[in-house]
């Protein structure tokens, strides 16, 4: 396994608990967030080790994010939409690959596996992570919160 670092958005929801996943043990993380550190609670804590844009934009920062990344993984429990959406259009059309992981309780070890699968396969060293943000889905901080741990739990700090 190649992952040597995690990015985000910052936005809240699915962004923030795979940062606090990551700070919470030490793996690498970081990304882009838009000018201001702009987010839909307010501003993005300077806590999260984010770089802004120069656009106050969220497209902009996602775009970035996926242009920095190997891959992206979209953690979501319905259908795509909105930014979520928005982020895997991009990826596609950037010909990055993608990973969609829709967490539900009955296969979150299994779906695991196949991500790791994917990050192999894929020789993937800065995955993306992205997905609804609190306010489009109540358990999307949770959710990823735990995808997130888990994975780098089985990935370990890099070397």
């Amino acid at each position: 396994m190649k992952l040597r670092k995690i990015v985000s958005g910052g936005q809240t929801g699915v962004d923030r608990a795979a940062l606090d996943a990551c700070l919470k043990v030490g793996f690498p993380c970081g990304g882009w967030c838009p000018a201001g550190r702009r987010a839909e609670d307010g501003a993005i804590s300077d806590w999260y080790p984010l770089q802004e844009t120069d656009s106050i934009y969220y497209d902009d920062r996602t775009r970035q994010n996926i242009i920095d990344s190997h891959a992206t993984l979209i953690i979501y429990q319905h259908d795509l939409t909105g930014g979520t959406l928005l982020t895997f259009r991009l990826a596609q059309e950037l010909h990055k690959p993608v990973f969609l992981f829709k967490v539900s309780p009955f296969f979150i070890d299994e779906s695991l596996d196949e991500l790791l699968q994917f990050l192999t396969a894929h020789s993937v060293e800065i995955l993306n992570v992205a997905g609804p943000r609190a306010s489009q889905w109540a358990k999307a901080y949770e959710s990823a919160l735990l995808v997130t741990s888990r994975l780098v739990k089985n990935i370990g700090l890099p070397e």
